[in-house]
């Protein structure tokens, strides 16, 4: 198997998952980033303007807000101030299409911790929030790198996976498809979600990468067994466990 560094899970400190406010007014945009961050496993909400992310802010409490700058009724910016009284060690990511330097600087200066330009890719972005939140002080989970799907078992930290307690041997690419099902256990997935997920947001290709890897995925994971990976015709892919 290929050895990259997959990411640490991130926690509270009380073991909870890290809550996420996603604040943009564009909804695909926010369907397919809140799935991403869904998929590490932590809590996450959404708002598409500036007024509900604040109230959604002051009752949710996120530990980490991505913000749009342009929003429908009040600037990043002004958002940015309002919720840094209420909550003044939230991380904030600016994620916008100002892209000039002046706008950065405006950015950084109000308050922000960080600032990516649309478009963007999927994995920056969870890179950003991963940094942000370890400097924030988000605690490692202790054994929290483990998926386990019926008898399919999933070491995140040592990139192993078993099937029925024989290991299983996969590329880097099919590791992280193999994961992105295993923390969506049961839930239908679309071609586009995972090509969003595993190949990010900008991702050039076709949905035929999709199935050509699936189709790897289940040569190893469900070849002479039960399966675990099953198509949802027009829809996508679902892993779930043998229900006996």
């Amino acid at each position: 198997m290929e050895n990259p560094s997959p990411p640490a899970v991130l926690r509270r400190s009380d073991g909870s998952p890290v809550r996420i406010l996603v604040v943009d007014d564009e909804p695909d945009l926010t369907e397919v980033l809140s799935g991403a961050l869904r998929s590490e496993g932590w809590d996450v909400r959404s708002a598409a303007d500036g007024s509900s992310a604040l109230s959604t802010a002051a009752a949710f409490r996120p530990d980490a807000v991505v913000l749009d700058w342009m929003l429908p009724d009040l600037d990043g910016l002004h958002v940015l101030r309002e919720m840094r009284a209420g909550l003044p060690d939230v991380c904030v990511l600016f994620l916008t299409a100002r892209d000039s330097v002046e706008d950065r600087i405006a950015g950084i200066t109000a308050g922000g911790d960080d600032y990516v330009t649309k478009p963007f890719s999927l994995e920056e972005v969870l890179a950003r929030l991963r940094g942000l939140l370890r400097r924030a002080g988000m605690a490692r989970e202790p054994g929290g790198n483990r998926l386990v799907v019926g008898d399919l078992v999933m070491d995140e930290d040592a990139m192993e996976v078993s099937r029925a307690g024989r290991l299983v041997d996969l590329s880097r690419t099919e590791f992280e498809l193999l994961r992105f099902l295993m923390r969506n256990p049961r839930r239908v997935l679309s071609k586009d979600q995972i090509l969003d997920r595993v190949w990010s947001y900008d991702f050039g290709g076709r949905a035929h990468i999709v199935e050509l890897y699936i189709s790897y995925l289940r040569k190893k994971i469900d070849a002479g067994r039960v399966p675990l990976i099953h198509t949802v015709r027009g829809v996508g892919y679902v892993l779930k466990p043998d229900p006996s």
